[in-house]
């Protein structure tokens, strides 16, 4: 199929794109690497009026460090943030939950910004940004304003951003927990995962479990911060024991649909091997110390 008819603009800069979406209204649609959106647009499944191309807004791509941030701009792409010595460094979690995601050609054009506004469930930034407890920062004719990432997801393929709103940036806070681990199942590298787990642990010498933050996906019509599982393993060591009733409350709240790539019950059964095994790799790497 191809697109409905549209008239396109391609801003040259964030003020000249937020007021076309304030023209716009919800006919107006943010275009930028199109990994997601061009297969709707073609098979008809969202027709807008405008499409508003921002490739062009240069000061939408970066990825700096400031004031204990790290500040990824929406038009960073997937690829740049696979290999971005910052990425490496700082946020280690990224750096392993990126090359998950489709292919390397997939990746140079697919966006940092519009991968986490499309919120699907499965994708792996979305997840990875949740257990980071990043902040979202969204431009529109009015100002900026900033939110939390746990308010931004509302339910499948939605969240909080208005029509005349964009997704400018995504804030990480540096001193993130050393032990990290993102997991996922898919039936063939670059699919869509079945179901992903990331973990954040910080553990201190004696083994003891500070904090936690556990997030799974494809479990939910959002990411699903396991707040059970995380409250739990706070202030006890990772025995066997503690391990399997963690894994259990990690999805006291999962819910998964049965489709044609899995049942609901198998759906369930990959997320506790996920979780397991992201648990424990976190849980080895905060006690070495290797963040």
């Amino acid at each position: 199929m191809k697109p409905a008819t549209f008239t396109y603009h391609r801003p040259a800069d964030l003020e000249e794109a937020v007021k076309l979406l304030d023209e716009y209204g919800s006919e107006g649609k943010i275009i930028a690497g199109g990994q997601s959106f061009i297969p709707i647009l073609n098979m008809r499944m969202s027709e807008p009026g405008c499409l508003i191309d921002i490739n062009q807004i240069e000061e939408l791509k970066s990825v700096r460090l400031e004031d204990d941030v790290i500040k990824i701009g929406a038009l960073t792409t997937q690829r740049e943030l696979e290999r971005h010595e910052l990425i490496k460094k700082h946020i280690p979690l990224l750096a392993e939950g990126v090359p998950f995601i489709g292919h390397v050609q997939t990746r140079n054009r697919g966006t940092v910004g519009g991968s986490v506004a499309h919120a699907d469930p499965s994708a792996e930034l979305p997840l990875c940004f949740l257990a980071l407890d990043a902040e979202i920062v969204i431009d529109s004719i009015d100002g900026k304003r900033t939110t939390s990432i746990n308010d931004f997801f509302i339910t499948y393929l939605t969240t909080e951003l208005m029509p005349e709103e964009i997704l400018t940036e995504i804030h990480v806070p540096l001193n993130q927990p050393n032990g990290y681990a993102f997991e996922e199942f898919s039936r063939r590298h670059g699919d869509f995962a079945l179901v992903a787990a990331a973990c954040l642990l910080s553990v201190d010498d004696d083994g003891i479990i500070e904090n936690a933050r556990i997030v799974l996906g494809g479990v939910e019509a959002v990411p699903l911060l396991a707040e059970e599982a995380m409250e739990y393993l706070e202030g006890k060591s990772l025995t066997e024991n503690v391990l399997e009733q963690a894994v259990e409350l990690a999805v006291v709240d999962a819910d998964p649909d049965s489709d044609l790539h899995a049942s609901k019950e198998y759906r369930l059964h990959l997320t506790k091997v996920m979780a397991r095994k992201a648990l424990l790799k976190a849980y080895d790497r905060g006690l070495r110390k290797e963040g």
